[in-house]
């Protein structure tokens, strides 16, 4: 019996978290494409009959650089695979799209580092400290008040849209988000067509969709009440994330009985707006 591996919920990479509004020019581009941005028009005094004044835009632009490509390639002996019970073959090219898929929801991860100078709170050395609800504090949503609620804050001052904002969260502040009145979970959602089920979607708060992913950064390692995590909120449009290949194929080795599977990932991400991410280091409080 072939004994499955535990996986990681992936969100970075969904479209909950990211968009792909490049993707058609990366496959037909090469390595890069260019993002033509343009500055906002100022706007001026009129005076009747004066000469009016236009003025040029500032189109500088960004270029998204497909930056990234990772490998897989394993030799499936004859020998295993007969005496494999069950699809051994299937089974590890499964495990070897979602290793580098989840290679590439950490690399999307990591682009929180991008973000506006006024778009963050606490630091690695300074951490937000919320308390667990059975720590010194009488608040049933210490975590809620200190870290999401300025996280929404930040947004709103910088005119981010209120539709479809997220924030992801690692399992222990997903503990403490759950516990708050505020929170509303997937499950209660479920009557709701407007409502789908997608991989560590957890639920809502405060206009937040919630995501819960193991990935979420952790500048500072440790366990509890000594680690701290990078805990991001915003927009899809902040980050864009395009593949330009990205397949599995599998072939009969030569120079001995075996079946050789190799995979190829070619992609890349870029932070395009860095005012419509909000990022919050927190300290995990022990106890949770």
């Amino acid at each position: 019996v072939i004994l499955a591996s535990l996986q990681k919920k992936l969100v970075y990479g969904s479209p909950m978290v990211v968009n792909d509004d490049y993707e058609v020019e990366i496959c037909g581009a090469g390595n890069s494409v260019r993002i033509t941005q343009f500055g906002d028009p100022d706007v001026s005094d009129y005076v009747p009959g004066q000469t009016i004044t236009y003025e040029p835009l500032n189109d500088a632009g960004l270029t998204l650089m497909i930056d990234q490509a990772k490998s897989v390639s394993f030799a499936i002996d004859d020998v295993d695979k007969r005496q494999a019970a069950g699809d051994m073959q299937t089974y590890l090219e499964t495990r070897a799209a979602y290793k580098m898929a989840d290679a590439a929801d950490q690399f999307i991860a990591g682009k929180y580092t991008g973000v506006a100078t006024g778009n963050v709170l606490g630091s690695t050395g300074s951490p937000l400290t919320p308390l667990p609800y059975a720590g010194a504090t009488s608040h049933p949503a210490d975590f809620f008040v200190q870290v999401l609620e300025p996280l929404k804050v930040l947004l709103d001052q910088n005119n981010v849209p209120d539709d479809e904002r997220y924030i992801t969260l690692p399992p222990w502040a997903m503990s403490l988000i759950s516990q708050t009145q505020a929170f509303v979970s997937v499950t209660d959602m479920a009557g709701d067509p407007s409502q789908t089920f997608q991989r560590g979607f957890e639920g809502q708060v405060s206009g937040f969709n919630v995501m819960k992913s193991n990935n979420v950064p952790q500048p500072i390692a440790g366990g509890a009440g000594t680690g701290v995590w990078a805990i991001q909120a915003g927009h899809p449009m902040a980050i864009t994330y395009g593949e330009q290949i990205a397949e599995t194929e599998a072939l009969r080795l030569q120079n001995t009985f075996a079946d050789g599977v190799r995979a190829l990932h070619v992609y890349g991400a870029k932070l395009v707006r860095p005012d419509c991410i909000a990022v919050a280091y927190v300290q995990r409080p022990t106890g949770v």
